[in-house]
């Protein structure tokens, strides 16, 4: 039978006098193993409880919900090899064990609750962070440096540390305990020395950021999302990460006060008119024609919570008005009705506008933007973040493989040909990160096996160099340019935009001269005389392409 008393009732049984309790992960792929042949494989949770100077205690177990019948198959051979060890199997939900936000929340949650149990003076807590995804260690090993969880980090490894051999049941290997106190773990620790510093990675999803101006950024949000309940105005280009930002703001202040309330998200370019008001204030039944029962709005939605409204910009001048005395009174009055109700919401606001612009020329409400510039950050684009673009490549490759479910890998040429177009004057980025997770996503879908090869990344950046010189994509089809020049990749951007553009009206033209009349038509009309069959064949000469060689090569 497997103990599953908690770790407060283990009795000590070091020489300190202390217990030792090990908090650690049921790790899915490491601590696997059915029928006989599992003893002859390196289990992390199950050889920490064989190390003949570590004396545990107490064991406990996070676990998935869904894998709780291999978290008791741990249990009951940590039994047969340490029978005075106290097994606590805790079911813990995870919908993404690979979502910073998610699993630094849950952690957070599990160690406040847990914080009276764990006392120094009467338990000698070890975090074991040898099980779970990156995103689980990383958290754990957050949450111990903080002293949220008081104890100290244990690692485990398959490698013995003398010639003993394995143990009696399963490969024993050896374990290292991690004091965060000690000199050489300063320059690690540093990195997490206190709650701000947790906050900042979480702010940024956990992506090692090099830019000294968005590191500067996220500083502040941070300060002033746990200081502040003001409204926080995000500017920056479509796709800098503004909705990003906000719900990791969310977290951060769930994390950290505890919000009862929801995050609520409303792009306000979607709504207009009656539906506006309705949408964001609610409104009673019958207030207009179709309204046959009362609606919730999304302010009061968002009440104890947080209220983003992305694309602030394209409220109406009557939603503007309402927004502000919510802002100001927290009350609000919906449509239709002539009861007012009470939403105490924190409000984050999102453009790519420039609403200080749009204030001056009366497009957008002054007062209102006096009160939701008090904090206002610019995100800056990702062509302004090239130093950040590996991480971030790494970061979107690890979100695809989870949502593909499969895992990825790329071959070292590939990833490096990726990352020098993407930090070549070629790649634009116009939609910036959002158009780095369609990349990827499209290479992570068609990586055959999981691997990203130099074949997948040649065919993707042809996309991009056509998607960033303004011409629609065409799915499996090469550009002109590629089909007509064999050395099109080493052409200028400017060379390549104008060549596509007179390739083109070659291909359909019957001779020399009509083409050269649809390319020159403008400046023809200036002239006495013209010869554009003349000024096309030269043009096509650059390249060593003649009318004849175009129109056989695009048949």
């Amino acid at each position: 039978m497997v103990d599953t008393r908690s770790a407060r009732e283990a009795t000590p049984r070091g020489t300190s006098g202390r217990a030792t309790v090990v908090l650690g992960v049921v790790g899915t792929q490491l601590d696997a193993g059915r029928g006989p042949s599992r003893w002859e494989r390196w289990r992390p949770t199950v050889a920490l409880c064989q190390q003949d100077d570590l004396v545990v205690d107490a064991l406990v177990l996070l676990h998935d919900p869904r894998h709780t019948a291999l978290a008791h198959a741990l249990a009951e051979d940590v039994a047969l090899v340490s029978p005075e060890t106290q097994v606590e199997l805790v079911s813990t939900v995870l919908h993404d064990a690979w979502d910073f936000e998610e699993v630094y929340g849950t952690l957070l949650d599990f160690a406040k609750a847990r914080a009276a149990e764990w006392d120094p003076a009467s338990c000698d807590l070890l975090v074991h962070i040898t099980t779970g995804t990156h995103v689980v260690q990383i958290c754990l090993f957050l949450l111990t440096e903080s002293r949220h969880l008081p104890g100290r980090l244990v690692q485990t490894s398959p490698k013995e540390p003398d010639a003993r051999g394995g143990a009696e049941h399963g490969v024993r290997g050896s374990y290292g305990i991690i004091d965060l106190d000690l000199e050489r773990y300063d320059r690690l620790a540093s990195r997490a020395r206190d709650e701000r510093a947790v906050g900042e990675v979480l702010l940024k999803d956990g992506i090692a950021t090099k830019n000294v101006h968005y590191n500067q950024l996220v500083a502040r949000v941070e300060e002033v999302a746990a200081r502040s309940k003001a409204p926080m105005l995000f500017l920056g280009p479509t796709g800098s990460g503004k909705s990003a930002l906000a719900r990791r703001v969310y977290a951060l202040k769930k994390a950290r006060h505890g919000l009862a309330g929801r995050f609520v998200e409303v792009n306000c370019a979607t709504i207009r008119g009656d539906a506006a008001m309705s949408a964001l204030f609610g409104h009673a039944k019958g207030a207009f024609t179709g309204a046959v029962a009362e609606r919730e709005g999304h302010l009061a939605r968002a009440d104890g919570g947080v209220l983003f409204l992305d694309e602030i910009f394209e409220l109406g001048a009557d939603e503007q008005a309402m927004l502000l005395r919510a802002i100001e009174d927290k009350t609000f009055t919906p449509l239709g009705s002539d009861r007012e109700r009470s939403s105490n919401f924190q409000l984050l606001c999102g453009t790519n506008r420039d609403l200080f612009a749009a204030a001056r020329a009366g497009a957008f409400r002054e007062d209102l933007l006096a009160r939701i510039h008090l904090w206002t950050f610019r995100l800056p684009s990702l062509r302004e973040r090239l130093e950040d673009l590996a991480p971030n490549v790494d970061h979107e490759t690890e979100k695809v493989a989870r949502l593909l479910g499969t895992r990825l890998t790329w071959a070292r040429e590939a990833r490096e040909a990726y990352l020098a177009f993407a930090a070549s004057p070629a790649a634009t980025w116009p939609g910036n990160f959002r158009d780095l997770d369609a990349s990827i996503t499209r290479l992570g879908t068609l990586a055959r096996g999981g691997r990203i090869t130099r074949e997948l990344v040649a065919e993707e950046l042809e996309r991009l160099r056509e998607a960033f010189a303004g011409e629609p994509a065409r799915q499996g089809e090469p550009s002109l340019v590629a089909r007509v020049v064999p050395e099109a990749a080493a052409l200028d951007r400017f060379d390549r935009v104008q060549l596509e553009d007179v390739l083109a009206v070659c291909r359909d033209a019957r001779s020399l001269s009509d083409a050269g009349r649809v390319l020159f038509a403008e400046s023809r009309q200036r002239k006495g005389t013209s010869n554009d069959a003349d000024r096309l064949r030269k043009y096509l000469g650059r390249f060593g392409l003649d009318l004849a060689a175009v129109r056989a090569a695009l048949k």
